[in-house]
């Protein structure tokens, strides 16, 4: 039997912190959400300014990226390549990138998803924010 890693509620206010400070930083206003392994949503925070459907885009990225074990921008690239049908998956929302997994040992653990600034802004406040773990 195998020992799996999952997220605490210190390593969600961790990420959360570090995203947040990223996002205020360069003055963006975004949600920022947290899912764990199952897509399941653990924190959402829209920060002031952020557009209401921030709220519901971000965790769907941030759950896309939690099923699929990949960056949502890989299913935006794949849909923009030509490959429409892709639209039809289900329990996968979040095809725009912003979604980015959490690894821990090479295991998806859970997922960060951001929205409200342009896509790979998102991303990026979504790394920085994972970043703060030292994983």
């Amino acid at each position: 039997m195998k020992t799996k890693a999952y997220l605490e509620l210190a390593d969600i206010k961790t990420v959360a912190a570090a995203a947040e400070a990223h996002a205020l930083k360069n003055g963006w206003a975004v949600t920022i959400s947290i899912v764990d392994d199952g897509g399941h949503l653990l924190w959402l925070q829209r920060l002031d300014g952020a557009a209401a459907v921030s709220s519901h885009i971000a965790p769907s990225k941030a759950r896309t990226a939690a099923l699929g074990r990949r960056e949502s921008k890989g299913y935006e690239d794949m849909i923009n390549g030509g490959r429409v049908s892709f639209l039809s998956a289900p329990s996968i929302e979040g095809l725009l990138e912003g979604g980015v997994p959490i690894l821990k040992d090479g295991q998806v653990i859970g997922a960060v998803g951001v929205s409200g600034v342009k896509s790979n802004e998102d991303a990026e406040i979504a790394r920085a924010g994972i970043a703060a773990l030292g994983l």
